[in-house]
C-alpha cells in the first residue's frame, strides 16, 4: 500500500524544512536506507533517508520550497498504485501541485545573454519550482543574504553537477557553492562583491535556446523571490596627494582592476605580508591559488646608495608622504551579523556583572604536570572550558534561554569559546564538554580554532551554544564585561593571570591571580545563582583534582 513521506523534526527548533535537492525522481526505485532529498533546518543541511521499499509515485514540493514539519513531501508505493486519494484524505497538509493561473507578463527585464522574448501572455512562473534556477541556500542558522566572494564560472560555460559556482560569503564564514545541475550556465544575477537574500535569483543553468531567461528574471523581480544589488564597492582610499604611477598589470588583473584571487589565497597573502600585485597566478585565467602564495619569493630589494653629504648631516626637512585621507570598508556579513545579534542582546537582556578574583597557583602546577603525560598541550583555556562545563551541572539555572513566555533549561552542556578571526568573532562550540577530559578538549580546541580562522568552521561547529568563554588573558587585559551572546543566559569574560602580593600567615606572599567576570541576564538568573555558579567554578580552579574525578 503506498505510504506518504512527511517532513520530519530534524531539530528542537525546527518548524519547517526547505528542500535543497532531491536525489530520487517519479518512477525510481527505492530501498529502505536510501538517501531521497537533503533538506535545510533551522541548524543545517541534512539527508533524509527512506524508511521504505517501493517506486516513487509523487513529490509533493520541488528543490527549493519549504515544508512544515509533517507535511506532505512525497509518496512511495508499488508502480501504478493510486495514490490520489492519499492526498485528499490529508486536508491539512499540501495537495498535489496544479497547473499555475494565466498571468500577464511582467515587463520585460534586461538580462546578460540574449534570449527569446517572452509572449503577450505566459502562465505565471514560480521559479522556486524551476529546475533551472538556483537560488542563495541558507548556510547557517542566522543567514539572511549572502555576499559573492568570486564567480568560477562565467556565462556561456558548460556546469555540471559538482563544479564549483561561486565562494559565498556568509555571516559565518567563506563557504563553496556547487551547481546541482548539469547544463550551461545562462545567466548570473550578481556580480561579484553583490549581495543576494537567502532565496533570492543567484543564477541559471539550463538549455541554450530553450530557456526563456527574461522570464524568470522578471518573475524575481515582480514575485519578490529574488533581488539584485549594485555590488558592494571595494575599499577605496581617499588622499589629496597624487597617488605614485601603478606598475604594470599582470594577467591575472581583470578588466575591471581588480586581481583574482581565491578567498584562501588572498587570506593567506595579508597574513604575510604579500602584494597580490607581485605574485603571478597559475590558475584558470591568471588566478592567483594558494600554492601561488606557499611558493613566492619576494624579488630582491635595490641596494641603498651609501653616500654621505657630510660626517653631521643636518636634520632633514619634513615633507609629507602623502596628504589626509580616510578609507571606507565595506562590513563584511560576518561584522554585520555581530552588530545585530549583540546589540539585540545588550538593550534586550538586562545585563548585570559579577566579579571574583581565582588564585591560579594550583592550576598552573596541575596544568604543567598533566602537559607531562597528556598526548596534546593543554591549555588554560581547556581547563576554563573543563570548570565551566561541570559547573553548569551543578547549577543547571545557569545552563538555559530565555524563550518569551517560557524559559528552556538544557539537559546538555554545549560550552562556546569565542574566537577572534580578521572579520570579528567566531564562536566554536565543544559538544557534551561536562563529559570530555581536558586532553578530549584540547584536541577538539586545536581543530575547531584551526578551522576557524581559515573560515572552515561547519554550521554545526558554531551552533548550539548553551553558555560561552571569551578569554582576553592571552592579550594582557586585566579584565573586562562580555555581552551575552544569544541565546545563552550568561557570558564569562576572562582575564589574565597576575602576581599580586598577598597577605600569608608568616607575613606577605606572592600568588598568581586570574579576575573572572560574570554577565547574566537577570530575566533567568538571579545574582545568589550567578554568584553560587561562579564560587563552583573558582573551587574546580583551585582545586584542579576534583575536574579529574
Amino acid at each position: 500500500m503506498a505510504e506518504i513521506i512527511r517532513m520530519p523534526r530534524m531539530s528542537d527548533t525546527m518548524t519547517e524544512g526547505v528542500i535543497v535537492a532531491w536525489h530520487k525522481k517519479v518512477g525510481d526505485n527505492v530501498k529502505s536506507g536510501d538517501l531521497l532529498a537533503e533538506v535545510e533546518t533551522d541548524k543545517a543541511t541534512m539527508e533524509l533517508e527512506s524508511y521504505q521499499n517501493g517506486v516513487l509515485l509523487f513529490i509533493g514540493v520541488e528543490k527549493g520550497a519549504t515544508v512544515p514539519v509533517d507535511g506532505i513531501l512525497a509518496v512511495i508505493g508499488k508502480a501504478g498504485e493510486e495514490y490520489a486519494s492519499l492526498l485528499t484524505e490529508n486536508p491539512a497538509t499540501p495537495a498535489a501541485p496544479t497547473a499555475p493561473p494565466v498571468a500577464a507578463t511582467p515587463p520585460e527585464t534586461p538580462a546578460p545573454v540574449a534570449a527569446t522574448p517572452a509572449p503577450a501572455s505566459s502562465p505565471a512562473i514560480d521559479i522556486t519550482k524551476m529546475d533551472e534556477v538556483i537560488l542563495m541556500p541558507r548556510m547557517s542558522d542566522t543567514m539572511t543574504e549572502g555576499v559573492i566572494a568570486e564567480w568560477h564560472k562565467k556565462v556561456g560555460d558548460k556546469v555540471k553537477s559538482g563544479d564549483l559556482l561561486a565562494d559565498v560569503e556568509t555571516d559565518k564564514a567563506t563557504m563553496e557553492l556547487e551547481s546541482y545541475k548539469t547544463g550551461v550556465l545562462l545567466y548570473i544575477g550578481v556580480e561579484k562583491g553583490g549581495k543576494v537574500p537567502v532565496n533570492g535569483l543567484l543564477a541559471i543553468i539550463g538549455e541554450e535556446g530553450k530557456t526563456d531567461i527574461n522570464a524568470i528574471v522578471a518573475a524575481a523581480a515582480s514575485g519578490g523571490t529574488a533581488q539584485t544589488t549594485t555590488p558592494a564597492e571595494t575599499p577605496v582610499t581617499t588622499t589629496t596627494a597624487s597617488a605614485a604611477p601603478a606598475e604594470a598589470g599582470s594577467e591575472q588583473t581583470a578588466a575591471d582592476g581588480r586581481i583574482k584571487a581565491s578567498p584562501l589565497a588572498k587570506k593567506l597573502a595579508s597574513e604575510k605580508g604579500i602584494s597580490l600585485s607581485a605574485v603571478h597566478g597559475s590558475g584558470d585565467g591568471g588566478r592567483i591559488i594558494k600554492k601561488d602564495i606557499d611558493s613566492y619569493t619576494p624579488a630582491a630589494a635595490p641596494a641603498k646608495e651609501m653616500a654621505q653629504t657630510s660626517a653631521t648631516p643636518a636634520v632633514p626637512v619634513f615633507a609629507a608622504g602623502a596628504g589626509e585621507g580616510y578609507t571606507d570598508t565595506t562590513n563584511s556579513q560576518m561584522r554585520k551579523t555581530i552588530a545585530r545579534r549583540l546589540g539585540e542582546s545588550k538593550f534586550t537582556a538586562p545585563h548585570f556583572y559579577l566579579k571574583m578574583e581565582v588564585q591560579m597557583d594550583n592550576a598552573m602546577a596541575a596544568r604543567k604536570a598533566m602537559n607531562e603525560i597528556s598526548p596534546v598541550k593543554i591549555s588554560f583555556q581547556d581547563m576554563m572550558i573543563k570548570a565551566c562545563a561541570m559547573a553548569l551541572r551543578l547549577h543547571p539555572q545557569v545552563n538555559s534561554s530565555w524563550m518569551g513566555d517560557f524559559i528552556r533549561n538544557y539537559h546538555h552542556i554545549h560550552v562556546g569559546s569565542a574566537v577572534a578571526v580578521e572579520e570579528g568573532l567566531i564562536v566554536p562550540v565543544f559538544k557534551f564538554a561536562d563529559q570530555k577530559s581536558l586532553s578530549q578538549i584540547a584536541a577538539e580546541a586545536n581543530d575547531l580554532y584551526s578551522k576557524a580562522k581559515t573560515k572552515k568552521l561547519q554550521p554545526q561547529e558554531f551552533s548550539g551554544n548553551t553558555f560561552t568563554i571569551s578569554n582576553l588573558g592571552m592579550m594582557d587585559i586585566d579584565e573586562f564585561t562580555a555581552i551575552i551572546n544569544p541565546p545563552d543566559s550568561c557570558i564569562l569574560a576572562v582575564g589574565k593571570i597576575k602576581e599580586v602580593v598577598v597577605k600569608q600567615e608568616n607575613g606577605f606572599g606572592v600568588a598568581n591571580m586570574m579576575t573572572l567576570t560574570l554577565s547574566c541576564d537577570h530575566r533567568i538568573v538571579d545574582g545568589a545563582v550567578g554568584a553560587r555558579f561562579l564560587q563552583t567554578v573558582k573551587s574546580f580552579l583551585q582545586n584542579p583534582v576534583n575536574m579529574l574525578v
